[in-house]
């Protein structure tokens, strides 16, 4: 026998099923829709403090694909870069916004154009607040410190800021060198420890134009900033700033669109070397080491402002240390004294030539990771912990690095990669996060012994060495 429902009872549960249906469509409704350019883009789960992120597509897809997946990262690398380049360069914030906007931007094409402005469209999905303007000048930040330079004597005043840095340590061997007489290359990144605890991403880009690129980076990106990458034409590539270099050109082509650029296009050492120099603005003026696994050629390219000088090899290495090599670009562009064995970039070359001599013929990956984490000074002549040795520590000594870095400041080696050819064929890398050495950095307990980088409290993080990871392109 059926159950009986009066029609009161009948009136209630309808009633009551159209309020549940309603209150369901609501809550449904109210769910974000997953938006079409995110469908082949992914962000893996963090691996010893590394970040992967795969982004493919057009450029503008690629864009909101960095912004949306990488948008809480990207609102707190902005502060903390913002809140070091106001300190540093003694601007505010509005000054180098305009340089984005007036300097930068005219000369950045069109489909960095697009993949910049992707990059906001995804930060504002997610409710982050940050403009194109905010945007171009985080990638341009490794630059900015050129223009300020150049700004300051063109207006006549004395220069208020630090400038320009010196940074990196790094090296590409082949032939002879080398254990399977293939490449090998290697970079650690020099730079302070508040943004190096946040260049932490890996980009695995898919682009609907070039190469496929590994490589790792900064947060809201669209270049390594660091540089150190691998494409699927053969391409290998990283880099060291020239030391104590001076110049730049307001109608150039942005550093951080070149260097994409190069990445993202360059089949050989010739194609890398015309798209860095096409335009050439002479910000963030590094010696670029460039290596074809097609070939096992490996090359320097030293791009000043006024001079460039390519040499390359199949049976030799190249280093960097920000230790400038050719003499007249010392002379014209730089206030380098090579004979000074005292400074870092003296005392670090010096080491890495030894290394190379020492090892020859038994260079890999696993040597390579070994170096970057080496602490024999050449200058003392004996293992320490300082801005002479390749796995540097500015945060223990009493000179820090010319105007760049005062003395124990917080800056130093902050993450560490190495490829070879065989890594390079299967689009992969290893990399290692904080100081390669294995030596941890306590914020809290340098900032209690020296008080004079208070005005970091807000962004300063602990420094840890984490384990040496693999990444490939998915």
């Amino acid at each position: 026998m059926l159950p009986h429902y009066n029609n009161g009872m009948r009136r209630t549960a309808v009633l009551s099923g159209v309020l549940l249906l309603a209150l369901g469509f609501t809550l449904v409704s109210r769910e974000p829709e997953t938006d079409p350019r995110l469908r082949r883009a992914s962000r893996a789960g963090e691996r010893n403090g590394w970040i992967q992120v795969h982004l493919e597509g057009k450029p503008g897809e690629i864009g909101f694909q960095h912004g949306a997946l990488l948008a809480t990262e990207i609102k707190d690398t902005f502060k903390v870069v913002s809140t070091e380049m106001v300190h540093e360069e003694k601007k505010d914030w509005a000054f180098f916004r305009r340089a984005a906007e007036q300097v930068f931007w005219p000369h950045v094409e069109q489909q960095y154009r697009e993949e910049l402005n992707g990059i906001v469209e995804g930060l504002q999905s997610k409710g982050v607040k940050l403009d194109i303007w905010d945007v171009v000048a985080l990638n341009a930040w490794l630059e900015l410190p050129y223009y300020d330079k150049w700004y300051d004597k063109s207006a006549g005043t004395p220069s208020s800021g630090a400038g320009p840095g010196d940074h990196c340590s790094a090296f590409v061997a082949t032939g002879s060198y080398t254990k399977d007489h293939r490449v090998v290359i290697a970079h650690n990144n020099w730079t302070s420890y508040s943004t190096g605890e946040r260049w932490n991403i890996i980009f695995d880009i898919t682009p609907a134009e070039g190469s496929r690129i590994i490589m790792d980076g900064m947060p809201g990106l669209i270049h390594s900033g660091d540089d150190f990458g691998i494409n699927a034409a053969g391409m290998m590539i990283t880099e060291t700033t020239i030391g104590s270099f001076s110049g730049f050109d307001p109608s150039g082509i942005p550093e951080f669109v070149r260097a994409r650029k190069a990445m993202q296009y360059a089949a050989s050492i010739d194609d890398y070397a015309r798209i860095m120099k096409d335009g050439n603005n002479g910000g963030y003026a590094n010696n670029w080491l460039i290596a074809d696994r097609k070939t096992n050629e490996v090359a320097s390219l030293e791009l000043g402002l006024k001079n460039v000088t390519l040499q390359r090899t199949k049976d030799g290495f190249f280093v960097g240390s920000n230790f400038p090599n050719d003499p007249k670009l010392i002379r014209e562009e730089t206030d380098f004294d090579p004979k000074n064995r005292s400074k870092s970039e003296n005392a670090r070359h010096e080491r890495w030539l030894a290394l190379m001599e020492q090892h020859k013929g038994k260079i890999d990956g696993g040597a390579a990771e070994k170096f970057l984490g080496d602490h024999f000074d050449s200058f003392a002549g004996k293992v320490d912990y300082n801005e002479r040795t390749l796995c540097g520590h500015m945060e223990t000594s009493p000179r820090g690095m010319g105007t760049w870095q005062p003395p124990y400041a917080p800056a130093g080696a902050v993450q560490n990669k190495v490829a070879d050819t065989a890594s390079a064929e299967k689009m992969s890398l290893r990399a290692l996060l904080g100081h390669a050495c294995g030596r941890n950095f306590k914020a809290a307990e340098h900032l209690a012994r020296h008080p004079e980088f208070a005005w970091q409290k807000d962004i300063l993080r602990d420094m840890n060495s984490r384990g040496w990871t693999k990444f490939t392109a998915k």
